[in-house]
């Protein structure tokens, strides 16, 4: 662990995850070999808010998706445990996620220092009125046969509460995980391929205060060059020792 010197010996660490602390847990991930786009390219579709809207087949698709995800019976994983324990000796500045399937939540890591910058699957938008209401109260319309459930309310396109392409973000969350950056020693980037902006824009962030970068992910990253320190070895074994 000498190489990871600066994430032992740091006092305030900020962290990004992506996919790859989840697969772990029984989700796929997006862009890895097994990953979601890799197999079926096609499925992009369902995450493209243009599509969404316009394309009730899109939709119909995205339901099924949804109604058999993984995220409504995984477990959290050692790897979110071990984010817990970081925010247990008090360095956590932020646990920004590109996740959205509430682990670290569930794992016990405190929602005010969970900055979900796409959204969760756990809730359910109305893109028309923008009433919000938790997906347990849409899926067993899925299971009754309601292949695209509209909103109750006004009859707007549902969606779940995630930020698909072609959305913004939310500003009060990346307003979050950009102060988390700024406060921190070190930035630690976990399972994330660091091509998807803004997120991927937080190393920037730290790179130019000088900040150390810490990245622990399967595949190459775009700024892997850059980093002070990168960990190809296991998420769910590698983190318990990192943040011991």
């Amino acid at each position: 662990m000498d190489t990871v010197r600066c994430v032992i010996d740091a006092e305030r660490i900020a962290v990004l995850t992506g996919a790859g602390i989840s697969t772990a847990s029984g989700i796929p991930d997006f862009r890895g070999p097994q990953g979601l786009w890799t197999r079926n390219p096609a499925a992009q579709a369902m995450f493209d808010i243009d599509e969404y809207v316009a394309r009730r087949e899109v939709r119909v698709e995205a339901w099924k998706f949804r109604l058999s995800a993984p995220a409504w019976t995984a477990e959290a994983n050692a790897g979110h445990l071990a984010l817990v324990e970081l925010e247990r000796q008090g360095r956590l500045t932020g646990l920004v996620t590109q996740n959205i399937d509430g682990l670290h939540q569930k794992a016990g890591s405190s929602p005010g220092l969970v900055h979900e910058l796409h959204g969760t699957v756990w809730f359910v938008d109305c893109l028309q009125c923008e009433h919000r209401i938790p997906m347990a109260e849409v899926l067993p319309r899925l299971d009754a046969g309601d292949e695209d459930p509209a909103c109750e309310l006004c009859g707007g396109i549902l969606k779940s509460a995630t930020v698909s392409f072609g959305q913004s973000l939310d500003v009060a969350v990346l307003d979050a995980a950009v102060a988390a950056t700024e406060a921190a020693d070190v930035f630690v980037a976990i399972g994330t391929s660091l091509q998807v902006y803004p997120a991927a824009g937080l190393c920037d962030i730290a790179l130019r205060a000088g900040k150390p970068l810490v990245i622990v992910n399967a595949q190459e990253t775009p700024y892997d060059e850059e980093a002070t320190t990168v960990l190809r070895t296991p998420i769910e074994s590698t983190l318990p020792g990192l943040f011991s």
